[in-house]
């Protein structure tokens, strides 16, 4: 489990890094008419040599005794005061774009400043072991995420920002690509549906494990055997529906995209006969697409 959360964090972090150096600032202001292949090209790039330079820091962060776990904390205490105002940013009309920069960097100050006072309060020093201690990191990570949803609240009821959501709804895909888009999928009453199930599952599951499962624990107080028994099985039953959960649904919903690739290559005919007209056009555009590169 650990080692595919790793390899699952790296490999979203590797694709974030070249989204934002493709699209954010190749795009925007190295190559403004980039096209796909070029953005393509970027990214690999980028994944390359992010790689190489996450892979040294990994070396420098062991020699000098930093775990895992120590710098998976520390992480919180850096990005965590970012996670409020871009929550805030991406749902509510009033949040203030200057705000949530504001925002971010206070609560990581704030966060750091708390950070070393909690060591120094709580063990006497600072050092690498007592900066590691977990009630220490709890509380640079509560500062973090706490202060900066509360600063970034505060100056966007000052200063609201009023957003009408229509420069990012004017964002152009490139090449003009909508494949794997419907019309119901660019439907602004159905993205506001996804919105408030997103919401609702959101919060619920933030309660659940944040405040109920904690207190549904609570009159155990110290845990006997049995209780931790129960306890770990709880966890090892979530963690084996989670998996499940992962690996099954992403094959359920691209079942149609698995159907045609048989189709393609043993010739069966798993696929509903519009879809495989779709099909046949989308190969014949990328042979189009790739004689022309050839050309």
């Amino acid at each position: 489990m650990l080692f595919m959360a790793i390899v699952s964090t790296g490999s979203a972090e590797s694709i974030a890094v070249a989204s934002i150096a493709a699209y954010d600032i190749y795009r925007t202001y190295i190559n403004p008419d980039a096209t796909g292949n070029d953005i393509m090209r970027v990214s690999r790039y980028v994944v390359v040599g992010y790689g190489g330079c996450m892979g040294v820091l990994a070396i420098v962060l062991h020699q000098i005794g930093l775990n895992l776990g120590w710098v998976y904390l520390f992480m919180g205490i850096i990005i965590g005061s970012a996670v409020i105002p871009l929550w805030n940013l991406m749902t509510w009309k009033d949040a203030s774009a200057t705000g949530a920069i504001l925002a971010a960097w206070s609560g990581m100050i704030l966060a750091l400043i708390t950070w070393f006072i909690a060591a120094s309060a709580m063990h006497g020093a600072i050092t690498i072991g007592t900066l590691g201690d977990q009630y220490v990191m709890l509380a640079a990570n509560v500062v973090a995420i706490g202060s900066s949803g509360c600063i970034h609240y505060i100056h966007s009821k000052m200063n609201p920002q009023n957003y009408d959501w229509q420069s990012m709804a004017d964002i152009q895909l490139l090449d003009a690509d909508n494949s794997g888009l419907s019309d119901e999928d660019l439907d602004p009453a159905k993205l506001e549906e996804a919105k408030a199930w997103i919401g609702r599952v959101g919060w619920g599951f933030t309660i659940l494990i944040v405040v109920l499962w904690p207190v549904l624990s609570t009159p155990a107080g110290v845990f006997t055997k049995d209780y931790f028994s129960f306890w770990v099985f709880i966890a090892i039953l979530w963690g084996i529906t989670a998996s499940f959960v992962i690996i099954v649904l992403p094959i359920y919903e691209s079942r149609e995209s698995i159907y045609m690739v048989c189709d393609g290559i043993f010739g069966t005919h798993l696929h509903a006969p519009m879809a495989q007209a779709e099909a046949t056009k989308l190969v014949a555009e990328k042979e189009v697409e790739m004689s022309e590169e050839k050309a």
